[in-house]
């Protein structure tokens, strides 16, 4: 971890804070996902430095050290796509290959629609490409947690109930179990956990614990969550979406997101190569939403697999 260096860049104005290892010269950008931060790339990031390639993890804006959008119910994914173009050129790197995990990988994805002489190739973790379905969720219930969290000042209360700590420490417990969080009509997502009889994943220690609740200490919640739950989604307006650099989805058979509608038969038959025909799916099947930090050497082992075979001097 000491060896992990850490510096600020301006992104339109923003202040993003950046996470960095490695001298090689093709760059592996990693976008992380929620309630995550550049922490949670650790164990890839100096695997693939030692790998001989460079790593660099950014907080999106919003969270960990990076400042938040100036107006936060204006913010959207497209920040963090021109966010990710702003690292590039700081940095001159004239094409990188992109990881995403969780709703991280939305922004690679669309890096890649956006700008695709600058992409190498994408990974994703947990998450398939496939065109936004604003009736995709309408038939789940009410508790839904994606619902609760949308609704104005819900999440702030739920939360609110409890110290910084006890909330990461739930959300960890609660998104690594393979059912979809959905509470009943007079209960809250955190009352979902029991945090005093439940312990941690055996792979998030109490130090992990730690540095996560120290920088959501500066950022809070509130920015954090705006553009993955509750600002609108801004216009997708791509017709016919083709992503043409090499991919790899790589799912954990125990990720409680392949219980969403339609997900789990989507990424099992093959379908997402209509929109990314050189694309591969590995499955993890003991791997749950934080597989990275979960599986981390079988993780490396398949990034590292990936970037050797599509690498090119």
């Amino acid at each position: 971890m000491d060896q992990i260096q850490h510096k600020y860049i301006d992104a339109r104005g923003v202040k993003l804070h950046i996470a960095e290892i490695g001298t090689g010269s093709t760059a592996v950008v990693f976008l992380h996902g929620f309630p995550e931060i550049w922490y949670s790339w650790r164990h890839q990031m100096i695997a693939i430095a030692q790998a001989g390639y460079r790593a660099i993890a950014p907080d999106l804006r919003g969270y960990g050290l990076s400042e938040p959008h100036p107006e936060p119910q204006k913010a959207s994914f497209n920040d963090f796509v021109e966010d990710t173009l702003s690292i590039l050129d700081f940095f001159k790197i004239e094409k990188a290959f992109l990881v995403g995990k969780d709703f991280g990988s939305w922004p690679v994805y669309l890096f890649c629609l956006t700008y695709p002489t600058r992409v190498a190739g994408v990974i994703s973790l947990g998450v398939p490409f496939f065109p936004p379905d604003p009736q995709r969720y309408k038939n789940m219930p009410e508790g839904f947690y994606i619902f609760r969290w949308k609704e104005p000042g819900r999440a702030e209360a739920d939360f609110g109930r409890f110290d910084m700590r006890t909330v990461l420490r739930n959300i960890y417990i609660l998104f690594s179990r393979s059912e979809i969080p959905i509470a009943e009509t007079d209960k809250e997502i955190m009352d979902l956990v029991d945090s005093h009889d439940t312990p941690l994943p055996p792979w998030f220690t109490e130090e992990d614990l730690s540095f996560y609740a120290t920088l959501y200490q500066k950022s809070g919640f509130d920015s954090p969550m705006q553009v993955p739950y509750k600002n609108p989604r801004e216009e997708f307006g791509i017709a016919k979406p083709k992503i043409e650099v090499p991919a790899m989805l790589i799912m954990g058979g125990k990720d409680y997101f392949l219980k969403f509608p339609g997900i789990e038969e989507y990424t099992k038959n093959g379908n997402m190569r209509d929109y990314v025909p050189n694309s591969e799916t590995k499955f993890l099947a003991e791997g749950t939403h934080f597989m990275q930090e979960q599986f981390p050497e079988q993780v490396n082992q398949l990034i590292i697999t990936f970037l050797n075979d599509h690498f090119h001097v």
